[in-house]
């Protein structure tokens, strides 16, 4: 019976979108495999899609990796072991599942190396490497290239900022400037920037991204701040200086004089300064940190304006917004999932930041029959990584420690009542005649798989996938 491969064909640019690339790497991965007399059953395709990029998830490689560890294909043909992997730690995982299934294909068009064996694992190693110099190279050329038009006032190519022909980048459009003028009278006369941003989604002006529903605050404030108006280059967002001190000009039409700029970008400076000191930014615990599980963009989280001190509902949420690219169908509740992210802190982080000294007659007494069980329950899952046990083995033995927790949790005092109990005189009263919180019951630690969450009912969710930081 014919093996079952999967064809991985990527290539990282695609500047016309019509996919050439990948159709030639896949024709010559199918006469691969009727040669080996392997049966493909399926194509995996990152056309446009980088494997160098350290923040690019490449979906159809993500699958096809998954498929293998499944068992619903038995080996991978590709064009060249650099369309598969260009970082080591991606190589990495790909040897990991040919550790656990040793029966697996690999054949390559341009050369012949079998993952299958410790040579094979070496020379694809060094391959890798050298793919990854390359690419560390180019990189290094292109951001010198680049620095070296900004330095002479060229332009950088891409798609033309708001305020200039679409044909033309070096040409003003002439709706779009007075849009932006209109707008900057409205800072100097004390709009708010979130009325503009709504004006202008009603009449479609600023460009906003394609499938929004509304344009982001910022921006917004990009657009009628930004150092191009004037003529100044910019190189990573900062003015570039030429060797007599002054701004490196660029080649194309200003919108701006200096003067109406500086007066425009000192208004917006001054309504984020009626807080000196302090960042008007709201700040939490995994902004920038976890990822939408659905389409991978970064979750950011919002305030819930509508929150009443004593309200019932959610201070914020983490939301997988439109407006910064995600799909925009994942949303978590704040507070459970940041105290369910605390909890697995390492205990000697969490330890060090109570800075307790409490003495030990004033602990909570259940706190070592509490960390036994969260001890059995981190054995459970070292044993699982460490393959002694399988995932179903663990899912099976996990809710019944799990519910030996909750169960000693749910029985915990009060810790002032339990301060009464004991001592008979309540809590230590401090100068001020309020009760000062002496004991040091420590959050248990959790680190399993099994609820992501913890307990048995999760956070508040609004949509299907997980969130997954």
């Amino acid at each position: 019976m014919a093996r079952k491969v999967g064809i991985y064909t990527r290539i990282s640019r695609d500047d016309e979108g019509e996919a050439m690339g990948v159709a030639r790497q896949q024709a010559d991965c199918d006469r691969l495999a009727d040669l080996r007399s392997w049966q493909a059953v399926k194509v995996y395709e990152d056309n446009d899609v980088s494997a160098f990029k350290r923040n690019v998830v490449r979906d159809e490689f993500e699958l096809m990796l998954n498929d293998l560890r499944a068992g619903l294909i038995d080996g991978i043909v590709a064009y060249d072991l650099d369309r598969l992997a260009r970082q080591p730690r991606d190589l990495e995982r790909l040897i990991e599942i040919f550790d656990e299934r040793p029966r697996l294909e690999f054949a390559t068009v341009t050369n012949d190396v079998n993952l299958g064996t410790p040579d094979g694992r070496t020379m694809a190693r060094i391959m890798v490497a050298f793919a990854n110099k390359s690419s560390h190279d180019a990189s290094r050329r292109i951001r010198r290239k680049h620095r070296e038009l900004a330095q002479q006032g060229k332009d950088s190519g891409g798609p033309a900022p708001y305020g200039w022909r679409k044909d033309d980048r070096s040409k003003v459009d002439p709706e779009a400037e007075r849009a932006i003028r209109a707008a900057q009278r409205e800072i100097l006369a004390g709009v708010r920037i979130g009325t503009i941003r709504t004006r202008w989604q009603e009449e479609g002006l600023g460009n906003p991204r394609e499938g929004t529903k509304r344009m982001a605050h910022h921006q917004v404030e990009h657009i009628l701040t930004n150092p191009r108006l004037v003529g100044y280059r910019t190189y990573h967002g900062e003015i570039l200086y030429g060797d007599d001190g002054q701004p490196v000009m660029g080649e194309w039409d200003p919108i701006n004089t200096v003067e109406e700029w500086e007066a425009v970008c000192a208004s917006v400076a001054e309504r984020k300064q009626k807080h000196p000191g302090e960042s008007l930014a709201r700040k939490y615990l995994l902004s920038g940190i976890a990822r939408c599980g659905h389409c991978k963009t970064k979750i950011r989280g919002q305030l819930n304006r509508k929150w009443t001190p004593g309200s019932k509902a959610s201070k914020y949420s983490y939301q997988c917004s439109v407006v910064n690219g995600g799909c925009g169908k994942v949303g978590r509740v704040g507070e459970p999932v940041d105290k369910h992210i605390v909890r697995l802190m390492p205990e000697e982080k969490r330890e060090r930041a109570a800075g307790s000294d409490a003495p030990e007659d004033q602990r909570w007494p259940r706190e070592q029959e509490l960390e036994d069980v969260n001890t059995d329950i981190r054995q459970l899952v070292e044993a699982e990584k460490a393959k002694q046990i399988s995932v179903s083995t663990l899912l099976q033995l996990l809710p019944a420690k799990e519910r030996a927790a909750r169960r000693v949790e749910a029985g915990t005092p009060s810790l002032l009542q339990g301060a009464e109990a004991e001592g008979g005189e309540g809590p230590h009263r401090g100068p001020d005649g309020r009760g000062v919180l002496r004991s040091s019951h420590r959050a248990p630690t959790g680190d399993h798989p099994s609820q992501p969450f913890g307990g048995d009912h999760p956070p508040g969710r609004k949509g299907k996938a997980d969130l997954r930081s």
